[in-house]
């Protein structure tokens, strides 16, 4: 990948600001054999990141979300310095990922949840001690961060503690502490709360608003839950077949997918359909009944209404998937095409 003279200085002056991530037209394309007859194979390039271009200033904390396939992780690979990109501009921290790796692994931490960075059969504060010394961390500052994500993230009881030992949860908590033992600029998680319970999703939520808050840590988020990102990210971009599809906040993104979040109430008997200004009734079983309400609504004025007008035991609120939220984008887009 080649840069004329004036794309470099553009470049250069674009990254002098606040700008940590800067893509411009960032593609990649993977050849891909297909059988077609018996010992017959067809090559075709299969395009799975499409020209995107954003910008991530200093401190922001982004979600980058998307259907399965859309995209994401080869973005992140490419961001990391794992992949590189088949066209496109691409700089982290002033540096290019795929030919300054080593210069760049200084400066960022990754976290991809279906993976572990810890060695398996050591105890985790061994594992912690090691990647002192890979990243070159001083002493000084190595004891004041792993006190810090001892704290914040619950990892005295699991120093000592063998990493396959651990539950999902811990290691995950132990893999966002070794991601941070080198104090990175820009922290990327993939997935850093899948198959974790409530109590473990809450406790990775908190620690990272308090870590951008406190060390104005830049955090790019790729996750499936919703929740994630609203508790987390003041930014969410969407990225759908490799095409950038939306960059701005959840409001937005929920508007613009005209999405919906489901209320699940358990009444104390069977009752005819619950009726609340702001909601509909979706379904109907025994005592159990579902509301859809607007995803940018609070659920709070539904919840206190129905307490007050009927026998409440128990509610639940669940969150619209991404993928429900896409297929509508697409399914508007496609209508207007047809009407216009």
């Amino acid at each position: 990948m080649s840069f004329r003279t004036d794309e470099r200085k553009e470049l250069v002056e674009s990254e002098s600001g606040d700008d940590v991530i800067v893509l411009e037209g960032l593609e990649k394309e993977f050849a891909v054999r297909r059988k077609t007859a018996f010992l017959r194979y067809e090559k075709r390039a299969v395009r799975a990141v499409d020209g995107i271009s954003f910008r991530v200033r200093r401190g922001e904390m982004v979600g980058y979300i998307g259907p399965n396939g859309a995209g994401k992780s080869t973005t992140i690979k490419m961001l990391t310095g794992i992949l590189t990109p088949t066209g496109g501009r691409l700089r982290v921290a002033g540096l290019d990922p795929a030919r300054q790796r080593l210069a760049l692994t200084r400066r960022i931490g990754v976290v991809f949840g279906q993976r572990t960075t810890l060695w398996w059969d050591l105890p985790l504060i061994d594992s912690y001690r090691l990647m002192r010394h890979l990243y070159d961390v001083p002493l000084a500052r190595y004891r004041e961060t792993l006190d810090r994500c001892v704290e914040q993230l619950e990892l005295a009881d699991l120093l000592h503690v063998p990493v396959r030992q651990l539950s999902l949860g811990q290691r995950m908590r132990g893999d966002i502490g070794a991601a941070l033992l080198h104090s990175p600029e820009v922290l990327y998680l993939d997935e850093p709360t899948i198959g974790l319970d409530v109590f473990s999703k809450a406790r990775v939520r908190e620690f990272l608003r308090a870590l951008n808050a406190e060390q104005g840590t830049t955090v790019l988020l790729t996750t499936h839950d919703l929740t994630d990102i609203e508790q987390v990210c003041t930014r969410v971009m969407v990225i759908d077949h490799g095409r950038l599809v939306h960059d701005g906040d959840l409001a937005g993104l929920h508007a613009l997918g005209e999405s919906e979040r489901m209320l699940v109430l358990d009444l104390e008997r069977e009752l005819p359909a619950v009726s609340v200004p702001g909601a509909r009734t979706v379904r109907v079983e025994g005592p159990r009944q579902w509301l859809a309400f607007p995803a940018g609504a609070s659920a709070a004025p539904l919840v206190a209404r129905i307490a007050a007008d009927y026998p409440l035991a128990d509610l639940s609120v669940r969150e619209p998937d991404i993928e429900s939220v896409i297929a509508r984008m697409y399914a508007r887009g496609r209508s207007a095409a047809v009407t216009s």
